[in-house]
């Protein structure tokens, strides 16, 4: 294996990217919510909502949202699992779980959710231990995305499934120029702006570029374990939410 990767479209030393990625959401934890709502315009809510339409969780079952930021996803699947089922928030950055944790102990969400600080490629959980994955917009900030699908493989039971929500294609026509000037314009202008982080979103651009399209990362689902792979294009495939299942 090589001992270079991407950090968005510099090529760094495997071992530095980890900290590279750590730097950007240390610097941008505490925006970061009102970041998703300026850059997508709200829509990430429908996109995460569609996401969890796809859970199939039922009460006193266990999920695990991995990079789970600020906890969206998390806590309406401690409503779905109830009292008897288990939620794992888990984020490999320290500010950006601590954020997650504060703000959904805020709502008064206690007792059935856990928080955990974790690497999606090597995780720290016991075979078939899951009922339900859910990664939003963090693979793609992933060193090795083939170790981390294994690790999530492992995780989950015999017909648990996994959801993949991300950032992807464009496959409408006409739309991909459109997108790529917001993406290189107007995001690090908000980033500026509104976080005082031009460089942190101009990498988030990139790694956006960088991150494999629908038809490879099902291809690299299904490398690693998963059946029944599909992925559902969203908002002109911009999102494309993937899921899997554990056999």
């Amino acid at each position: 294996m090589s001992n270079k990767t991407h950090f968005g479209y510099e090529q760094v030393d495997v071992k530095d990217k980890v900290k590279r990625v750590a730097g950007v959401f240390h610097s941008v934890a505490d925006k970061y919510d009102v970041m998703n709502d300026l850059m997508s315009f709200g829509v990430h809510r429908l996109w995460k909502r569609f996401t969890l339409s796809q859970t199939g969780l039922k009460a006193g079952q266990r999920a695990l949202d991995l990079a789970g930021g600020t906890g969206d996803l998390a806590a309406k699947m401690v409503k779905m699992v109830g009292s008897a089922g288990e939620v794992i928030l888990s984020d490999i950055n320290a500010s950006m779980l601590n954020r997650g944790r504060e703000r959904l102990i805020d709502k008064g969400i206690a007792g059935n959710m856990r928080y955990v600080q974790a690497n999606a490629e090597c995780l720290p959980f016991p075979d078939n231990y899951f009922d339900c994955i859910t990664i939003a917009f963090g693979l793609r900030n992933v060193t090795d995305k083939d170790s981390a699908l294994r690790s999530m493989h492992r995780v989950l039971k015999p017909g648990g499934r996994l959801l993949i929500l991300e950032f992807s294609k464009p496959v409408t026509p006409g739309l991909a120029p459109i997108y790529d000037t917001y993406s290189f314009k107007l995001l690090p202008l908000i980033g500026k702006l509104v976080a005082n982080d031009e460089e942190s979103y101009r990498y988030l651009a990139e790694s956006i570029r960088m991150h494999p399209d629908q038809q490879t990362l099902q291809a690299m689902m299904d490398d690693a374990g998963f059946s029944q792979t599909k992925y559902h294009n969203l908002t002109g495939g911009v999102v494309a939410l993937h899921k899997g299942f554990k056999i």
